[in-house]
């Protein structure tokens, strides 16, 4: 229970103005380590409280420590995107709002000279994508020579993004004497034991959960699809039968999202695209229509997959498969959310069978089967299939070997000489047809 956990009074105020008595277990393990001090790799899986697990030892250690106004930033939080940025902002607001602590985000897309005059307000808290906070450190706009707490919060989703050289160099512009914490759905990634090393000391490792464990909360399903119009058909019937209140539909490319919107929005559907080629604003609006129900569909990249929490989302659409396994439970890690029951529904083709059943060995996860009304495909999986379940090639036998040659070398056929006849050039100078070589002229006498 959070009443067991020793928490200034205006903290327990805003865990009231949010509704929170009871810690999830990832909280009642992580913030009372968090509190003594340690370094922290925290993986959980999504939905689970963890960004609350690190804003609440981090805001203690600030109000018990008896901060200076105007000391500069105190506690940095990295994140991957700018909707993490902003929901990072929105709960931290809520839970700060009745102590003296000051909260702002920086990201890209944004104006700089707007964030360099937040900056020189001097908040005790800065959320803030690596990129966008590098340049500010870079230019003298920010100071982090005072942080106490460093969180890397989706860690892995950083190194994926490339930010890896971004994260090290902002964690150069911060003391050595500090506390970090690194926090994610799976910490499995190669490069995050690597960051691990470098940046925490002898940390305690808090995993809930094993890190590749499905959602408990979440049903996942399967619909084959024959071929992409099919698809497409099928997906727009899923929708339109309706029995969702908010629905997130994931393609593989920022285009496929946003085609899927136009395609969706032609069937007369309250649909908006949401995906990296957007501005800031425009993906702010996006987030903010979805959050407030007046547009009930999304159709994303996968910058919605990683700490998006939209209330009441209880559909999420794969309609194109994820490239990984990680990807899925991101994704599909959007619904199910705080003890809530979502469904997640793959849409996958012939092409895409394989990448299914990989993505259901790695998460140990069977995918329910599951048909449309009228539009049940011929397709229904491989004829031939291997113990794994995927499907089983016919490879072509090798061409043997004959008389006295090498194994595997095969006699190739002598070169013809190619006459005048082969190129279809006539007995008479000049009766090439034009698929022939040019023929040398003679010398005019």
């Amino acid at each position: 229970m959070l009443e067991d956990i020793p928490l200034e009074r205006s903290l327990r105020l805003g865990l009231q103005e949010l509704g929170l008595d009871a810690a999830t277990q990832v909280q009642a393990l992580a913030v009372p380590a968090a509190l003594a001090g340690r370094d922290l790799l925290i993986s959980a899986e999504t939905g689970s409280g963890k960004t609350l697990a690190y804003l609440l030892p981090l805001a203690q250690h600030l109000l018990a420590g008896q901060f200076q106004r105007r000391s500069g930033c105190l506690a940095l939080v990295l994140v991957p995107t700018r909707e993490l940025a902003r929901q990072v902002l929105q709960l931290a607001r809520k839970l700060l709002l009745r102590t003296p602590l000051r909260v702002i985000a920086l990201t890209g897309g944004a104006d700089f000279r707007y964030q360099s005059a937040l900056l020189r307000k001097e908040p005790e808290i800065v959320i803030a994508t690596p990129g966008r906070l590098l340049e500010h450190c870079e230019k003298g706009s920010a100071r982090l020579d005072e942080v106490q707490t460093l969180v890397l919060d989706e860690a892995d989703r950083m190194l994926d993004m490339g930010f890896r050289d971004d994260v090290m160099a902002v964690a150069g512009f911060c003391p050595g004497e500090r506390q970090t914490l690194m926090v994610s759905a799976t910490l499995g990634h190669t490069g995050v034991a690597a960051v691990a090393r470098s940046l925490l000391r002898t940390p305690q490792d808090i995993a809930v959960g094993e890190q590749r464990q499905p959602h408990s909360s979440i049903v996942h399903q399967v619909i084959l699809a024959d071929s992409p119009e099919h698809k497409r058909r099928l997906l727009g019937a899923l929708l339109l039968q309706g029995g969702f209140r908010r629905a997130l539909v994931f393609a593989n490319t920022r285009d496929g999202a946003a085609q899927l919107a136009q395609m969706l929005a032609k069937q007369g559907l309250r649909v908006a695209a949401l995906h990296g080629e957007m501005s800031t604003e425009e993906r702010k609006r996006t987030v903010q229509l979805f959050r407030d129900g007046r547009v009930p569909t999304v159709c994303a990249s996968d910058v919605a997959a990683r700490g998006l929490d939209i209330p009441e989302l209880d559909l999420v659409v794969n309609y194109d498969m994820p490239r990984s396994g990680d990807d899925y439970l991101h994704r599909s890690g959007r619904t199910g959310r705080a003890g809530a029951m979502g469904l997640a529904v793959s849409l996958v083709m012939a092409n895409e069978w394989n990448l299914m059943i990989s993505i259901q060995r790695y998460l140990r996860l069977d995918f329910q089967r599951r048909a449309l009304p009228g539009l049940k495909a011929r397709y229904n999986g491989p004829k031939k299939q291997k113990s794994s379940g995927k499907a089983a090639g016919s490879k072509k036998p090798k061409a043997r070997a004959t008389g006295s040659r090498a194994p595997g070398r095969t006699k190739q056929p002598a070169a013809k000489t190619r006459t005048a006849r082969d190129h279809g050039v006539k007995n008479s100078p000049g009766g090439n047809d034009g698929t022939g070589p040019l023929l040398r002229k003679k010398p005019v006498t």
